[in-house]
């Protein structure tokens, strides 16, 4: 076992990990953050898409250790400083961009990360990114008019498929 800390959401945060903890399990389990969720623990399904440093990583293969010292951000620091939805999150209720909302989270993360990438994506650049994330319940039309809704564009012209 060995102590590990790192800001979560603004916060700090530590707690005692075995070497194979990976880093869903510690904010799942050890800091009781369980919007992030495990779909697959084989880094196919993307709900557990979280941001390290900035970066959007699949937290069900990333170890808690190799995180230590880093800025994590989860779905639950998503929102507004006054607890409303921010832009994505507003834009996927807004668009019906869910479902039963199990790959919401590490949907509205990816969003988040391809937006701060290419603030006003293509249809098509968003479809290419959102490859790594696997909703079961839509046809991703919805998913992908409110990541381009939240990026300010006109989504009226998006065609269904």
């Amino acid at each position: 076992m060995s102590r590990i800390e790192m800001v979560v959401n603004g916060v700090s945060a530590s707690g005692d990990v075995e070497g194979r903890t990976l880093l869903s399990s510690f904010l799942r389990d050890e800091l009781q953050l369980t919007g992030t969720h495990v779909g697959c623990d084989t880094s196919q399904c993307g709900a557990c898409v979280v941001h390290v440093d900035g970066v959007a990583v699949k937290a069900c293969t990333m170890l808690a250790a190799e995180a230590a010292g880093a800025e994590v951000t989860t779905i639950e620091g998503m929102a507004n400083a006054d607890g409303s939805l921010n832009v994505i999150q507003q834009a996927f209720q807004d668009h019906h961009g869910l479902q039963c909302g199990f790959c919401t989270p590490g949907m509205v993360m990816s969003a988040a990360a391809l937006l701060k990438e290419t603030p006003k994506p293509s249809e098509a650049e968003v479809r290419h990114y959102l490859e790594g994330n696997i909703c079961r319940c839509t046809g991703y039309h919805n998913i992908v008019k409110a990541i381009m809704a939240a990026s300010g564009q006109d989504v009226a012209a998006v065609a269904a498929e």
